[in-house]
């Protein structure tokens, strides 16, 4: 059943608005992505701040969104930024 000891580079932030979750200047991996749903909720994930490049997009509605990215994560080149409409908040895990 695994080790006596584990470690993990795992970060994460949250925001209640459109935000810079993670500060650019910095290659950042983004392996999983929590919403809480209202009608047409949107957020749009962008690397290199809010004129950046978008990396994804998530559409939602009440049910939220509730997003664990396989793998080694969506690779933003950039740091993360994230805009946000019609969503209370939005939390994110990243390496």
């Amino acid at each position: 059943m695994g080790g006596s000891s584990f470690s993990s580079d795992q970060g994460n932030a949250h925001a209640t608005a459109t935000a810079q979750l993670v500060a650019t200047g910095g290659r950042v991996r983004l392996t999983s992505i929590q919403g809480e749903g209202i009608a047409s909720a949107l957020l749009v994930f962008k690397s290199g701040g809010a004129s950046g490049s978008t990396i994804a997009t998530y559409g939602f509605g009440v049910d939220g969104l509730s997003v664990y990215v396989p793998g080694n994560g969506i690779v933003f080149e950039d740091g993360i930024h994230v805009t946000v409409t019609n969503c209370p908040n939005v939390s994110i895990t990243f390496t």
